[in-house]
Parts: structure tokens; sequence; C-alpha cells
């Protein structure tokens, strides 16, 4: 029976900005016009847009304002090099980002609002349904719009590492396996039985536990690693992981 990993995970182009840490793709992008260096922004505002969505929404803005202010925020910071002065010495990249969203809100607001609205151009592409979607299924006692944006960060730094996880299985032809051992990654109650796999697979349930064990391995090491890029200590992943699975809790 062959071995369901036997061929080594493979990296995503998509994902090759990732390769350096948050800070670095900020600083060369407040230091660049750079084409590759702006994309490489981009697609961080892209991977953590619905955090700061949700603070607007939780402040008291409606739906079409929120997402104004995202666009405005990011169209800021991605077109108008309005980061010449960050540096890693702020600390962890949610913060130092939740901070600039502020400052923009409190400073800036007002006067591009007196524009009509939708007057900026479109930084990236928001998903306002869905991100209401997301809220909506929060219910009426939901947290105050710090606690909130943190949950929301959390949650956005799980999609995407599960992402990177899915395109490295994509990528080295392995997607059945994926999609069959996923669950894996939840609960161990919510799995289906390694037997049940295992048929399905046409393998061992040996080798399905070996999978399962290859798979949750891989999810961590991908954690830990996009953690780090949000930090400017590498020492600080562990407490940074725990920081944000108990906003959780609160």
């Amino acid at each position: 029976m062959p071995d369901p990993e036997s061929q080594p995970p493979a990296t995503s182009s998509a994902r090759a900005y990732f390769t350096t840490t948050h800070w670095s793709v900020v600083l060369r992008a407040g230091q660049s016009d750079a084409a590759s260096d702006r994309e490489a922004l981009g697609a961080l505002c892209r991977a953590y847009w619905r955090p700061l969505y949700a603070f607007a929404r939780r402040l008291g803005q409606g739906p079409a304002d929120a997402e104004d202010l995202t666009q405005g925020f990011f169209a800021r910071l991605i077109e108008k090099n309005d980061l010449a002065d960050a540096c890693r010495e702020k600390g962890r990249f949610r913060t130092f980002l939740l901070t600039a969203f502020k400052r923009f809100l409190a400073n800036e607001w007002d006067r591009q609002h007196a524009q009509k609205r939708g007057g900026f151009q479109p930084a990236l592409s928001i998903d306002s349904a869905d991100a209401e979607a997301r809220l909506g299924a929060l219910g009426d006692g939901s947290p105050g719009p710090d606690v909130l944006f943190e949950r929301q960060w959390a949650l956005s730094l799980l999609e995407l590492v599960m992402e990177r996880l899915r395109e490295e299985y994509a990528v080295s032809g392995r997607m059945r396996l994926f999609e069959q051992l996923r669950p894996c990654l939840g609960r161990e109650e919510t799995a289906p039985p390694y037997a049940q796999t295992a048929a399905e697979l046409h393998l061992t349930e040996a080798a399905v536990k070996m999978a399962v064990r290859r798979l949750r391995a891989r999810y961590r090491e991908l954690l830990r690693e996009e953690i780090a890029r949000t930090i400017s200590d590498p020492g600080e992943v562990d407490d940074e992981i725990r920081h944000l699975f108990a906003t959780f809790s609160d």
C-alpha cells in the first residue's frame, strides 16, 4: 500500500510573499514604489481586512460606511506610501494595524467622508455580505470592538493557514487526501472514524492514522510560521497563540 504522504509538501507561488515577515513587507512597501512590494502589501490587506471591517461595524458604522472606511484605510496604506515611518519595534502587526486604523478613523474619516460616498479608489475586493453574515452569527451578545477585532484576526489567520495547507496538498496531487482528512483537524469526536476514511481512500487504518498525524503536525508548523510573521520577536510566538485563542473565552 503506498504511503499517502510520500510526496513532500510544496509551497505555492501564490503565497510567496509570506516567505518574509509581515513587518518586512510593510517596511518595503513604505520605502519603495516597486509594483511587487505594493502587491505584497495588497495581499496582506486582502488577508486581514475582515477584522478592521468588524471593528468599524462594532463602533456603530453601517455596512456601507464600514466598507468605505476599510477601503479608504487600505488605499492610504497601499497608494499613498503612508508606511515610511513604520518599524518592527512597534511589536505585533495586528496591534500596529488596529492602532493605525483607529488613527485613520479619528483624523481622516471626517475629511474623507465629505467626498461623495464611494469616492475612494478601491484598494481591494471586500465581500461585505460574507462579513455581515459572520457578524450576524455572533448574535447580540458579541464583544466590544477591540475584542471582536482580535477574534476576527484569529479567524482570518486560521483561514489563511488552512488555505496554505490546502494549497500544499493540491500542488503535490493529494487534494482528495486533504479533503478526506481535513475534518480530523477539528475536535476528535466530530471526525469520521479512521476505518471509514480508510475504506473511502482505499488505505489501511494505520496509513490513515499516520497521514492524520502528519497533517496535524504540518498545520501546527504553518500556524507557528504565520504567527511568527505577525510579531517582531520570534520568542513571542507561544504567547501570541495563547492570547489569540484566549479571546474566544472572554
